[in-house]
């Protein structure tokens, strides 16, 4: 069941974050109404607390593995709903947008993503390439961001957006139908294996 509610959460947060992103930024571009704002706020937010719940419940299944690596990956899903939450309530505020918002949040996504990818990895509770293939996407989109400062790439539009394509492959497709199909492969109790925090 934890498999299940993992793979429906990391569905849900992408198309709830792709949904509100583009409410949001409608207002931006100069849509007046405030109503539409007001859900792509509200599906953002509902975004990061998906994010959120990801983090705890992947921590309850990887603490036995090493507690001291497993701890990390909820914290950084909860930096990245105090940033989401803190990006959205300023938008429907000051009815403007903190500049680079979506590189904020890229960045503990993609420092996130990375911890939990090295921990699928060697625990094996889901098969190697899945975890490699997160692994590519997430660095990908850690690089994304110092090149779209440098404007560089734009990773809203043309070749910039291949940068997001295998970490969005992984969150909304291969890691989930895994998860619903097969779950998590845990090792037997009595045996359990150990994965050091280093």
């Amino acid at each position: 069941m934890t498999a299940v509610a993992v793979g429906i959460l990391f569905v849900y947060q992408m198309i709830s974050a792709i949904f509100g992103h583009s409410l949001s930024q409608a207002f931006i571009d100069g849509n007046p109404d405030k109503a539409a704002l007001t859900l792509g706020v509200a599906l953002t937010i509902s975004s990061g607390l998906a994010v959120a719940g990801i983090g705890l419940l992947m921590y309850r299944v990887l603490k036995g593995f090493g507690h001291k690596a497993a701890i990390w990956y909820p914290i950084l899903r909860f930096v990245e709903l105090a940033v989401t939450a803190t990006c959205a309530v300023y938008l429907l505020i000051q009815l403007e947008a903190v500049p680079n918002t979506m590189l904020w949040v890229y960045i503990p996504t993609g420092i996130g993503g990375l911890v939990l990818n090295y921990l699928l990895f060697v625990t094996r509770i889901v098969p190697r390439p899945i975890a490699v293939l997160g692994f590519v996407g997430y660095v990908l989109l850690l690089l994304g961001v110092p090149l779209e400062l440098l404007g560089i790439v734009d990773m809203d539009m043309g070749p910039g957006m291949l940068m997001l394509a295998p970490g969005g492959l992984f969150e909304v497709l291969v890691l989930p139908v895994w998860l619903f199909v097969k779950g998590f492969r845990l090792p037997q109790a009595s045996q359990p294996t150990r994965v050091s925090a280093t």
